[in-house]
């Protein structure tokens, strides 16, 4: 996902949902998941690597 990211020159904000409990409980309200990566663009969330889907939404 950081390697995508990067390629296509988009910034990002990481989180280690596994050491910050605030981040881990910030991802779960917003996918009502415990699974990473997850990514958020604009009101879009993104669980897994989803290639295709990010494409879409970094248009």
């Amino acid at each position: 996902m950081k390697e995508f990211l990067s390629r296509k020159g988009v910034g990002y904000t990481e989180k280690n949902v596994a050491a910050d409990t605030v981040a881990r409980d910030e991802m779960f309200r917003q996918t009502g998941r415990m699974a990473v990566p997850a990514l958020t663009i604009d009101d879009q969330v993104v669980v897994g690597f989803d290639k295709q889907r990010l494409e879409q939404l970094l248009v």
